[in-house]
């Protein structure tokens, strides 16, 4: 089996996205899928507005029709709604190909919070780019009810997975005893970092991760470490070095550093949104609280083996499993619908009885 995947969040940009379809690839690999990533990098491209680093792709029709039809897939998956995204649903209505395609990020959120766009314009767009999917992928249950209730359909579940090889407990202590209130991710606005950093909290807080909000946080915050970007194993170290992780995002889908932690045996505090709802036991593995400077001195009591045992039940073993079950799914019922609607077009042009007697 060939298949395409179309993304215009792909390498050197480090999020969610290009995390989850760096390990979706090299699981479909293992499981003698033939994977091609269709990404920015065939293109010009111009660096998006307010986040440079985020290259965006000036896509042309020919060029990626060439581009698929070199690939000759099976299937096509739509990863996100960005230009290469848009260019490659257009070929595929054009051509009668099915696709289907995965919602990974709350991009009317962003723009409202960000731009000051109503979130129902946006929503809008949403759902025109992915009404024309065969499916609709989604990671966590809260995130399939909010967009089922905003008129999505044909929601599929796709979980993710993490590294418990990699991030595991240790006995590393980079930032001394602590306590250590650890966050890991992009520093961006719509993160709502601030929320962490304005927590009334005993001991360290360090901060992980790049992005466009990084010069004026260190300004702002002269007592919290900043260490920047960190990866494999060290960022593995900075995990274990925690007492407790504190994700502030109000917007994430999922979350991948909430498993990250998790497999490092430390316990997450968190607001009770989508992705920290549908990943934490509440009391167990971590604290879900609208108050989340509570929510993280809460999560210092608890140990890390409840933590570690959440994480184990993610795999990217599995996640990949369920893509692909997916796509056998939404072919299927492609199939079907595409069978009825030429079974009635037929019907609507075979003629009467007394439409087909001589006269």
């Amino acid at each position: 089996m060939r298949v395409l995947i179309a993304t215009d969040a792909w390498h050197p940009q480090v999020n969610g996205v290009v995390e989850t379809l760096s390990h979706l690839g090299n699981e479909l690999r293992r499981l003698g899928v033939e994977v091609a990533f269709l990404t920015p990098k065939p293109f010009r491209q111009i660096g998006c507005p307010g986040y440079p680093e985020i290259r965006l792709a000036l896509t042309r029709s020919r060029a990626v029709a060439q581009w698929i039809e070199a690939a000759r897939p099976d299937w096509v998956h739509i990863a996100t709604e960005g230009p290469v995204g848009w260019a490659v649903r257009r070929w595929c209505l054009a051509h009668g190909r099915p696709f289907t395609t995965s919602y990974h990020t709350k991009f009317p959120e962003y723009a409202a919070k960000l731009l000051g766009l109503p979130t129902s314009w946006v929503y809008a767009l949403e759902r025109r780019f992915h009404r024309a999917s065969a499916g609709i992928l989604v990671a966590t249950p809260s995130l399939e009810s909010e967009l089922r209730g905003r008129g999505f359909r044909r929601l599929m579940r796709w979980t993710r997975g993490v590294d418990t090889e990699l991030f595991k407990p240790r006995a590393d202590r980079l930032f001394g005893d602590g306590p250590v209130f650890l966050y890991v991710g992009r520093i961006s606005r719509e993160k709502n970092i601030t929320a962490f950093l304005n927590a009334d909290l005993p001991g360290c807080k360090v901060v992980v991760g790049t992005g466009p909000y990084l010069a004026t946080l260190r300004r702002q915050y002269p007592d919290v470490v900043f260490t920047g970007l960190k990866r494999g194993e060290e960022l593995a170290r900075h995990y274990a070095s925690a007492d407790v992780f504190v994700f502030p995002s109000r917007t994430d889908t999922f979350g991948l550093v909430l498993l990250e932690a998790l497999a490092s045996g430390v316990p997450v505090a968190a607001y009770p949104a989508t992705g920290p709802r549908d990943i934490i036991e509440h009391g167990v593995s971590g604290i879900l609280d609208d108050d989340l400077a509570s929510a993280a001195r809460q999560a210092l009591a608890l140990g890390s083996r409840q933590a570690r045992l959440k994480a184990s039940s993610f795999s990217w073993a599995r996640s990949a499993h369920q893509f692909l079950d997916n796509i056998r799914v939404a072919e299927a019922a492609w199939r079907d619908a595409k069978s009825c609607l030429e079974r009635a077009a037929r019907n609507q042009t075979r003629p009467t009885r007394s439409e087909g007697q001589a006269t």
